[in-house]
């Protein structure tokens, strides 16, 4: 095995040669794989800014899984002892968590969210805290406080977001997997432009209890990985039941989905339009060929309530927005300017705390609840949301996964999507499974051209409610099949 690249290494990979007999001389080490690992990230992160922080090495923590794996073998998890990079808005004890804005850039962590607390009882190593949208607020990672992340396969480019430094950091090898949380695909879409698999989970799979909210009713944390091994192996890992966090589900509390070898694909062909491009495009109807060849079906079908599904969205997120960050106000909590008056005090705090972005979903959001125009927006929204829930469900009578293209086009250029409206447009085909809650998974399909780079591109599968195991069933057929 070659040990100057060990950061390339996925999950399934790095713990079979962290088990390795002794005296084998392909047996790695705790140290060298986290050595590996940070290497490559303190080289490539200047460039890239996947990282806001790299951690000093818990010395103890490294010690303790390579204990673990000596005495345990293959009875020892297999995140023991895997670097991991962790989304900003995650809480870790004792390390800054500022959800990459000046509101919280001094704000260090108290306790340690739900998943790190699995994440550490699994022996996995944290490597350090990735750049993201201010507040999970964007489709680019441009809109962070302090760096803008840059796309590995081209540094022109954008990586996505709101998970863009986690993406990242995986893509370039810079950890060997990630946290990241998903809103409206801020996990997916930014997995789609760097070439990585990207899960959301069911609503309630995962505890969010030390994730720094934005959409309760929206946000999941899940995986951003290499392979679907990889994301596999780190769901099963983070979810279940938390008494910290009253909508966590349990096992078996929605139908057993029975899915047989061969796979039913169902696909809304109405809805691709002519948003997507050509190139992007052939590379979906070309997987999806592929999956047909191997004996899988597809099935035209109708979800008409889709093309409204944006639209609600951008109502209920920032209806939610702007009652989560109503409470960093720089007299309760956040950074805290003082003017002449009270009301100076939260002006002052509120405008330098949040960035452009985030002023405007709050404001969106506060207009949409106002006693004015709930009823036209806010109610209107959720009542589309309960049409869409619907539909889906009706159609996974028929089908036992939904495919999309992940994103209209591959990576675009910094400021090339200037106009918010053309930034939300990038949620297009993911903001569906938040609405619903249903699990949801983007996976490689190749790449396309642009200016002589290769970029990356995914596709994009819906499954009923805690039908996890399928995406990944059919997520490894796409991998196979490539």
């Amino acid at each position: 095995m070659n040990k100057e690249k060990l950061n390339e290494l996925t999950i399934g990979e790095a713990a079979r040669a962290l088990r390795l007999p002794d005296g084998s001389q392909a047996r790695v080490t705790v140290r060298e794989l986290w050595d590996a690992c940070i290497e490559a990230a303190k080289a490539k992160n200047p460039e890239l800014n996947a990282y806001l922080e790299i951690f000093d090495a818990d010395e103890a923590a490294i010690a303790d899984a390579q204990k673990r794996i000596n005495e345990e073998g293959d009875k020892a998890p297999l995140l023991c002892g895997i670097p991991l990079a962790i989304k900003d808005n995650i809480l870790i004890e004792g390390h800054i968590a500022s959800a990459a804005s000046r509101m919280l850039e001094n704000y260090r962590a108290t306790y340690d969210a739900t998943v790190i607390e699995k994440l550490r009882v699994a022996g996995a190593l944290f490597i350090g805290r990735t750049n993201m949208d201010e507040f999970a607020m964007g489709s680019s990672t441009e809109h962070s406080a302090f760096v803008k992340t840059r796309n590995p396969h081209d540094p022109a480019r954008v990586p996505g977001g709101s998970s863009g430094g986690s993406a990242a950091a995986v893509a370039a090898h810079m950890a060997i997997a990630a946290l990241g949380t998903d809103t409206g695909g801020s996990i997916r879409q930014p997995a789609a432009l760097t070439g990585l698999v990207g899960l959301k989970p069911t609503y309630g799979e995962v505890s969010r209890s030390g994730a720094i909210a934005m959409g309760s009713s929206l946000d999941q944390i899940g995986p951003l990985a290499k392979t679907a091994e990889d994301a596999k192996i780190i769901f099963d890992t983070i979810r279940g039941v938390d008494p910290l966090d009253s909508t966590t589900i349990p096992d078996g509390l929605y139908p057993v989905q029975k899915v047989g070898l061969k796979l039913r694909i169902g696909v809304p062909r109405a809805l691709l339009g002519d948003n997507v491009t050509a190139d992007v495009r052939a590379a979906f109807d070309a997987t999806l060929e592929r999956l047909v060849q191997a004996g899988h079906t597809l099935v035209d079908i109708e979800l008409p309530t889709s093309a409204h599904s944006l639209a609600a969205y951008y109502v209920i997120m920032p209806a939610e927005v702007s009652t989560n960050l109503a409470r960093l106000d720089g007299i309760r909590y956040g950074h805290a300017v003082r003017g002449a008056t009270l009301l100076d005090d939260y002006l002052l705090s509120r405008t330098e705390g949040f960035g452009e972005e985030t002023r405007r979903r709050i404001l969106l959001g506060t207009f949409v609840l106002s006693s004015g125009y709930i009823d036209a927006y806010y109610r209107k929204a959720h009542a589309a949301r309960d049409v869409l829930r619907h539909e889906y469900n009706e159609a996974f009578k028929k089908v036992d996964v939904i495919a999309f293209p992940t994103t209209l086009s591959p990576a675009f250029k910094f400021g090339e999507k200037s106009d918010p409206i053309s930034m939300y447009l990038e949620d297009i085909f993911t903001v569906t499974a938040n609405l619903t809650g249903m699990p949801a998974l983007s996976t490689p399909m190749g790449t396309v051209e642009r200016e002589g780079k290769q970029l990356p591109i995914g596709i994009h599968f819906t499954a009923p409610h805690q039908a996890e195991e399928t995406l990944f069933t059919i997520a490894s057929l796409v991998e196979h099949s490539a």
